[in-house]
């Protein structure tokens, strides 16, 4: 669903700030866009690449799960603690992950110059 939110540009035409109240914009640099328009995707995407605002953490935190994954698994796998004992959606999300992992590692088996 496309909403409209207000957009202010430099002279070079580029995105600077956004906003969703249009306020007092008697600055022509303000302009009306649909939230999904492309320009304002990239303006969104960049600001969420950038290392000042996350974008660091956010990769950090993506391997993070990875090896949070691992540990649950060991766990298990040495009878610390059975997969039971976790909550519910935890149990949920760790088997969907699995399941994810497992699909992709599934398309890729036939790859390459083996086939059959």
């Amino acid at each position: 669903m496309s909403m409209i939110i207000y957009a202010k540009k430099n002279i070079d035409g580029r995105i600077v700030a956004l906003s969703r109240d249009p306020g007092d914009r008697a600055d022509p640099a303000w302009g009306i866009l649909p939230n999904d328009a492309p320009e304002v995707q990239d303006f969104i995407g960049e600001l969420a690449n950038q290392e000042g605002t996350g974008g660091f953490l956010r990769d950090s935190d993506l391997s993070f799960v990875r090896v949070l994954e691992d540990v649950i698994d060991l766990l298990v796998e040495r009878s610390v603690i059975r997969f039971t004992d976790l909550p519910l959606p935890a149990q949920t999300k760790l088997l969907q992950r699995r399941d994810r992992r497992r699909q992709q590692h599934g398309l890729q088996l036939l790859g390459g110059e083996d086939l059959i």
